[in-house]
């Protein structure tokens, strides 16, 4: 859908104007698409914090604990029957994705992209 939403008439424009490759990309591509990449990281950000199945599939925390992430180590109180410190964890696993979420739409100026 990203590279669909630019019209082509921008870069014919652009080309009129006497533009090189790189020159389209940095001005009219990159800037375009800049919502759809700010999108798209956000979802691997949390997609990467929230990482679990494979994680427990496969070595269900490895050997010694090497392979644990917020998500096991939350999955191992719940488990375990400390309902308390288990929620706490998946409470501050959301926080650290809203933060994260918050700094890449702030230092991203999402907004001012999309006016």
């Amino acid at each position: 859908m990203g590279l669909q939403a630019i019209p082509e008439e921008l870069y014919s424009q652009a080309k009129v104007d006497g533009t090189n490759f790189l020159q389209r990309f940095w001005k009219i591509t990159l800037p375009l698409l800049k919502p759809f990449i700010i999108v798209a990281l956000l979802f691997r950000t949390i997609d990467a914090l929230r990482v679990f199945d494979l994680i427990y599939v496969l070595t269900k925390g490895g050997p010694g604990g090497s392979t644990t992430s917020i998500s096991l180590y939350a999955f191992k109180y719940f488990v375990s029957g400390d309902f308390g410190f288990g929620s706490a964890v998946s409470t501050v696993l959301f926080i650290i994705s809203l933060i994260m979420a918050i700094l890449y739409l702030k230092f991203s100026k999402y907004g001012e992209v999309l006016k």
